[in-house]
């Protein structure tokens, strides 16, 4: 295992997330080779041929596992799934050619200069540099590629190692450069604006289907909803809303307002009818409860049939009034009757006593519990309807709200200033969350970031970016035996 100098630390007997013996455990400078075939490796190191690694090294290939965990996951956090597997598959095929072609160029190299030193002139000093300068070139973007995820040879040289050791300033920088160049109101802002939300979105929902799928969504959270809300809390809050709202308003105005309106149409003479007609039934049924009655309040001292014919006489009477009442419209009692209630609807809305105990009536009403208890009531009622019409497709509620959002949805479609002013609204939206919350935004990079294991998000990288930096290596070696060719070209040509 490698030992990182630098920073002071070794690998220890085994990795705490990874259950490894002889991994570095998380935050280690060190990282462990993934130990591919064709990689470059010190010499006794049974990992693969050709890996320039530092002494004792294991380079075992594959995922580490630990006990307990499940299968494809290692310690940081990361999953390696198939595709991550394949990638790194493809990593060290590419180690196995980059190397492939250094041990080619070494081999020439050897050749050329083994046939330039047997007498052979001319064209071994040509191929001799350019195989020389190939493995220079080659052992140099070996170094660079390799300085990217661990230290070469396990030596502590600086500036390696860098993605282990410089990981959590990496993503303090990527969430900078995030939050600078993405998370800004004007970036954002120019970005929803391009997409042309409203007119997309009106399309969208013009069309029955998405319609009916957004309606039964909507069902569905209402549902939802109500189902979490607890009956006592919302009829708490909706009593104490009710009784405030009517002891902050005073009814007595109003109430006149409305009976003078009902007085002037004629609306309360079919309750005057109405008590007329129940009146004169019920006199006819009664009679003698009323004439006992009159008996009944005369004084002890009068004969009892004086007592009898005046019950007889009042109930005639009485008979006779409501008959009259009830049968003409012109009654002078029912012009007192329409005299009083104009007269209370005036004093209703403007004498200041008249107002008083009306409000006084209205508290004493609204304190009372059987009162409250059917404010409270009433949210039982509410609930059961909604939750009933939300879970039937065919309801009113959901009928209603399936064709005003097709209507919404041919409006946005069409009309040009309702789009730019729900596009406003969303870029508001959006400036001001990607503005009040960039730092916590790009702290979840950071953090996220800095809480990664070393070892494994140098693996994780490699294993996504790793098959093209094995090209700059054999870049390396192309180009560099064709600059040797030429310098030794040049040089031959000027030395005669």
């Amino acid at each position: 295992m490698e030992q990182d100098a630098g920073q002071g630390t070794a690998s220890g007997p085994e990795d705490h997330g990874s259950g490894r013996p002889g991994a570095a455990p998380p935050g280690a400078g060190g990282t462990a080779p993934s130990g591919g075939p064709g990689e470059l490796k010190g010499p006794g190191e049974p990992g693969g041929p050709g890996e320039l690694k530092g002494p004792g090294e294991p380079g075992v290939p594959g995922e580490p596992k630990g006990p307990g965990r499940r299968p494809g996951t290692v310690a940081g956090g990361f999953a390696y799934t198939a595709a991550d597997e394949e990638k790194r598959r493809g990593v060290r095929r590419m180690k196995t050619t980059a190397t492939g072609l250094l041990l080619l160029v070494a081999l020439v190299y050897v050749l050329a200069t083994w046939a330039e030193r047997s007498g052979v002139s001319g064209w071994p000093g040509y191929v001799a540099a350019a195989a020389e300068a190939g493995m220079v070139g080659a052992l140099a973007d070996w170094f660079a590629v390799t300085a990217l995820f661990r230290r070469p040879l396990g030596l502590p040289i600086p500036h390696t190692a860098i993605i282990p050791t410089k990981k959590d300033q990496l993503g303090e920088s990527l969430g900078s450069f995030v939050g600078e160049n993405f998370l800004s109101g004007d970036v954002v802002r120019d970005r929803i604006h391009a997409l042309g939300i409203g007119s997309r979105l009106g399309a969208w929902l013009a069309d029955p289907e998405h319609a009916d799928r957004v309606t039964a969504e909507l069902a569905t959270a209402l549902r939802g909803a109500l189902t979490v809300l607890r009956d006592s809390d919302v009829q708490a809050v909706v009593g104490e809303a009710i009784t405030r709202r009517a002891n902050a308003v005073e009814v007595g105005p109003g109430m006149g307002k409305m009976l003078e309106k009902i007085v002037s149409d004629g609306g309360h003479r079919r309750v005057v009818d109405l008590v007329c007609v129940r009146a004169h039934d019920w006199l006819v049924l009664h009679g003698d409860s009323v004439m006992d009655a009159v008996q009944g309040g005369a004084p002890g001292w009068t004969p009892r049939f004086v007592d009898k014919r005046v019950g007889e006489r009042v109930y005639k009477e009485l008979l006779r009034f409501v008959t009259e009442m009830r049968d003409m419209p012109g009654h002078p009692a029912r012009d007192s009757i329409d005299t009083f209630l104009t007269d209370f609807a005036a004093d209703l809305q403007t004498d200041t006593d008249t107002r008083a105990r009306v409000e006084r009536l209205k508290s004493e009403i609204l304190g009372r519990g059987e009162v409250q208890d059917v404010i409270a009531s009433a949210w039982s009622s509410v609930r059961t309807m909604i939750l009933a019409a939300a879970e039937d497709e065919r309801s009113e509620l959901r009928l209603r709200a399936r064709a005003s959002l097709m209507s919404l949805g041919a409006r946005l479609s069409t009309d040009e200033r309702l789009q730019a002013k729900l596009e406003g609204w969303l870029e508001d939206a959006a400036a001001y969350v990607v503005t009040t919350y960039r730092e916590e935004i790009t702290s979840l990079i950071s953090d996220t970031v800095a809480g990664w294991d070393a070892d494994q998000t140098s693996k994780k990288i490699e294993a996504h970016i790793g098959r093209d930096l094995q090209f700059i290596r054999i870049n390396g070696t192309v180009v560099g035996a064709l600059a040797g060719l030429a310098i030794h070209s040049v040089s031959h040509a000027l030395g005669g």
